[in-house]
């Protein structure tokens, strides 16, 4: 089972909020996910990011493979270097 950490799109229609789940890469964009460790809101002033460090660092030890705007966040919080 391929895991993959990606973003879940939440929110009203040209109001997105996302929550960044850790999902089987089979499941679909806002289906079924295994556990949620944080959220992005791009839309508000400034930017809203919170990211549960220990689940993250976990995940990522356990082969969990992040999309490249999940690796970007993860970047600017720095979960990655």
């Amino acid at each position: 089972m391929a895991v993959k950490i990606r973003l879940r799109r939440m929110g009203a229609k040209k109001k997105p909020f996302y929550r960044i789940v850790v999902a089987d890469s089979r499941a679909p964009r806002d289906g079924r996910f295994i556990e949620e460790i944080g959220y992005y809101n791009p839309v508000s002033e400034p930017k809203q990011i919170k990211i549960d460090d220990e689940k993250a660092v976990k995940w990522l030890k356990t082969g969990a493979q992040p999309t490249d705007t999940v690796r970007s966040l993860f970047k600017k919080n720095g979960i990655i270097e």
